[in-house]
């Protein structure tokens, strides 16, 4: 899925936009601050996003709170068999900083099929897109 919504993010269609990736526990509230739009993904484990999406949260929130007001982002999360306590924690994070959510989450349990890793493209296209200018 990660790899499916970096190749929509970085299309060649897509004109001006540097995309740069971080591992959750790497990334900072310095990454964020100097990020024009966020994508954030996650397996949901036991109900919850991961610990290192957790963490990144965590470190991201107090540091960011009012620099990043508006800013765009967007999710993934797959799952075994449900995503919709790991997106609740994303939206509301997201939302209790005032970012602003600019494509539907695509969220996908059991193995990704065809369509979901076209989903995650188009996820990973229209974040980029939108930043394009």
């Amino acid at each position: 899925m990660f790899e499916a919504v970096l190749a929509g993010a970085t299309n060649e269609e897509i004109e001006g936009v540097d995309v740069l990736r971080r591992p959750a526990l790497a990334a900072t509230a310095v990454d964020v601050l100097a990020a024009d739009g966020v994508i954030v993904g996650t397996p949901a484990n036991i109900g919850y996003m991961s610990g290192a999406l957790k963490h990144f949260f965590d470190q991201v929130y107090y540091p960011c709170l009012d620099a990043t007001k508006k800013l765009p982002y967007a999710a993934y999360v797959h799952g075994n068999n449900d995503t919709v306590g790991a997106l609740r924690a994303i939206e509301s994070i997201a939302n209790g900083m005032g970012w602003e959510r600019v494509s539907q989450p695509v969220t996908v349990t059991g193995e990704p099929a065809k369509a979901d890793l076209e989903a995650c493209w188009e996820l990973g296209a229209t974040v980029a897109a939108g930043l394009m200018g």
